[in-house]
């Protein structure tokens, strides 16, 4: 007997057409037509995500769905960007439409949040491959980047960096978590919430940004480097979650400064907005953390201090592709 497979164009249909609302023509054609609004720069992004690299072997299609989108949503806010429009390329060893069908739910479940359109992509046969690419929109001129910092700008961090690490180092075995530790970690690695709404708040109150996936320290490294300037961060005034989710120090340190896959916002802003900062993070019910500053010196310096203004050690400084 033979077995009446989808076909390609059958999945597409059935998973990934969904009605569009700020879209001139979606899925269908062999191409979508946007319309970005009037003065407005359009930003475009595109993460990769591959099994065994991004993410463990035999995770849950519909949480792989929502964090193939949500990582990269989280570059667009780093740039202060409002999502409008995605895409999907996606290589599948197989057509196994039950895990199609979790996946597109997870997927089209973080577009309906972040009020994105899905206006196409493609598939093939091959290793799990998943490839959004995504755009949005900005005033013109008022993108955030990493190359506007100055000395004396202060170094902010959202959230709570380390705990997506942390999660990881659980389900690898290599750290025991217990209780609402497990849930708060996992939550964090599998389904990350992109900081939309903070990117947006950051235009013109932020000089440069950048969002966390490789490590605290290697993306301010980013910043650093791009912005020509060093600076001190104070172990201290670090977000403490991660430290009190694992009875492991060392480790819990490591995930925090290093460990990645957070999707956090770091940033810098001049001394002076610092009310203004702290009021968008009690608007948006955030927790903002004041870390440290920026100061002349080689680009990319980085020195870490405890409470007596003492350097500390430094860890490895985050993820390398390639390293």
């Amino acid at each position: 007997m033979v077995e009446n497979r989808p076909s390609e164009f059958e999945l597409i249909a059935r998973h990934f057409t969904r009605p569009v609302h700020h879209t001139v023509l979606g899925v269908g054609d062999d191409g979508a037509v946007i319309r970005p609004a009037p003065d407005m720069d359009l930003v475009v992004s595109t993460d990769m995500l591959v099994a065994g690299t991004h993410f463990l072997e035999g995770a849950d299609a519909e949480a792989l769905g929502w964090k193939a989108l949500a990582v990269n949503l989280s570059d667009l806010a780093a740039m202060g960007a409002q999502p409008r429009w995605a895409v999907v390329a996606a290589a599948l060893p197989e057509a196994d439409e039950t895990w199609i069908a979790a996946f597109a739910r997870g997927f089209f479940a973080a577009a309906a949040a972040f009020e994105v359109d899905v206006v196409g992509g493609d598939t093939t046969r091959g290793p799990l491959n998943i490839t959004p690419t995504v755009f949005g929109e900005v005033p013109q001129g008022q993108a955030l980047t990493r190359a506007g910092a100055h000395a004396g700008d202060e170094l902010w961090v959202s959230g709570a960096p380390g705990l997506a690490a942390l999660g990881l180092r659980h389900r690898q075995g290599k750290v025991s978590l217990h209780g609402t530790a497990i849930e708060s970690c996992l939550a964090a690695l599998e389904r990350p919430l992109p900081r939309v709404e903070l990117g947006l708040g950051l235009r013109g109150l932020a000089r440069a940004a950048i969002d966390v996936s490789d490590g605290l320290l290697a993306d301010i490294g980013h910043i650093l480097e791009c912005s020509v300037l060093a600076a001190d961060i104070e172990f201290a005034r670090l977000p403490q979650a991660a430290l009190e989710a694992c009875t492991d120090a060392a480790q819990a340190t490591q995930c925090l400064l290093a460990g990645g896959d957070d999707y956090e916002l770091a940033f810098t802003a001049p001394p002076d907005r610092r009310g203004d900062i702290e009021a968008l993070s009690a608007r948006l019910g955030l927790p903002l953390a004041r870390i440290g500053s920026l100061r002349p010196g080689p680009a990319g310096e980085l020195a870490l201090r405890d409470a007596a203004g003492k350097s500390m050690p430094l860890p490895g400084r985050g993820y390398d592709h390639f390293a």
